[in-house]
């Protein structure tokens, strides 16, 4: 039996307390790092979330030229040539016939708002809801009147279209060459898994596409059913109006919302009887669209739990600003499929479909 000594069961303790110290300090290395790397997320959310519109464009130029490669089997990369220089000739050509029109319809829409509020609180207060109503308006105008100088607002044009062209610019170059930056994405992953993160990069981005077919669609159709039921009815400016529609038909249901109140005001201009016209029309294009456009177009597209996207856009929306509320619904379909393949099906084993996985 061998005997431990006094100095030896010293020297074991002080060796496991040094081996315990070690291992205290790695955690707390290791927990001040992860708490770094937080808090620079965070700060840089704004970015991240202008680096992600930047993949979801390129996601969709790579599309297109993938679809002129199978179709036509020019290469690729003049595939995304053909995409961009279509897109640019195609926006050129609709300012070149309809944006004189438009931005003048945009301008007789600002001109014309004050006099329809105050049209608005005449006929709330001959229905007895005036003080509410008043209220209300005094809440928009007072929102709209904070930091609403005309250099900050020229600032915030500026910031805009500088964000847009970087997210343009950003996306041709990730479009042009998605491997390399598919593949480098990829090797960041260890190497038994490298598999998994591949088939869930091609999961999300198919997602993307189908997500974006489906809300294009669905702009362009409610945009056109506005602008020429506004026409039929005989409200002004009715070009315009079907343009905001089918651009704030992007934002999850909120954006039909935002899109009516100024169709409806215009329309009191004319008369209470437009008005209710507009609401009507306004009501009738929502209700086809969420109980007709909308089912058949998600046989070809992606599908999102309502609850889901409203708590998502809510959010998203508190985290990113006004850029979330764009963004909203794709981050979501993001989340979606990251969660349905990487936790449910990999992590749990269990079954589940994943959107657009069969299409």
């Amino acid at each position: 039996m061998r005997w431990i000594t006094s100095k030896q069961q010293e020297s074991i303790i002080e060796e496991q307390a040094q081996k315990s110290d070690g291992w205290f300090v790695r955690r707390l290395i290791l927990a001040i790092l992860v708490i770094g790397i937080a808090l620079l997320l965070w700060e840089m959310r704004y970015i991240l979330v202008l680096v992600f519109g930047a993949v979801l464009l390129g996601v969709l130029w790579h599309a297109a030229a993938r679809w002129l490669h199978d179709r036509a089997h020019v290469p690729q990369s003049v595939g995304l040539a053909i995409t961009v220089g279509a897109v640019v000739a195609f926006t050129a050509g609709m300012l070149y016939l309809f944006g004189s029109e438009i931005a003048e319809q945009a301008e007789s829409i600002a001109a014309v708002l004050p006099d329809a509020l105050d049209q608005l609180r005449s006929t709330a207060r001959e229905f007895g809801v005036g003080g509410w109503v008043d209220q209300q308006v005094e809440r928009l105008t007072g929102a709209f009147a904070e930091g609403g100088s005309l250099g900050g607002m020229l600032m915030s044009i500026g910031n805009g279209l500088t964000d847009f062209i970087v997210v343009v610019v950003g996306s041709i170059f990730l479009a042009a060459r998605p491997k390399l930056y598919r593949t480098g994405l990829i090797k960041l992953v260890p190497a038994a898994r490298r598999n998994v993160a591949a088939a869930t990069l091609d999961d999300m981005e198919t997602a993307l596409r189908l997500w974006f077919k489906g809300r294009l669609v669905a702009m362009i159709g409610v945009g056109l059913l506005v602008g020429i039921g506004l026409w039929l009815i005989g409200v002004p400016s009715f070009l315009a109006l079907g343009l905001l529609a089918g651009l704030l038909e992007i934002i999850p249901f909120f954006g039909p919302i935002l899109a009516a109140v100024p169709g409806i005001l215009l329309a009191l201009l004319v008369s209470p009887t437009h008005a209710l016209l507009a609401a009507g029309l306004y009501l009738v294009i929502q209700q086809t669209e969420g109980n007709l456009i909308t089912p058949i177009i998600q046989q070809h597209a992606v599908e999102l739990p309502p609850a889901i996207l409203l708590f998502s856009l809510l959010i998203f929306t508190y985290i990113f600003g006004v850029v979330g509320v764009l963004m909203a619904a794709p981050l979501t379909v993001v989340f979606y499929v990251l969660i349905k393949k990487l936790y449910v099906q990999e992590a749990l084993d269990t079954p589940t479909p994943i959107p657009g996985e069969d299409r």
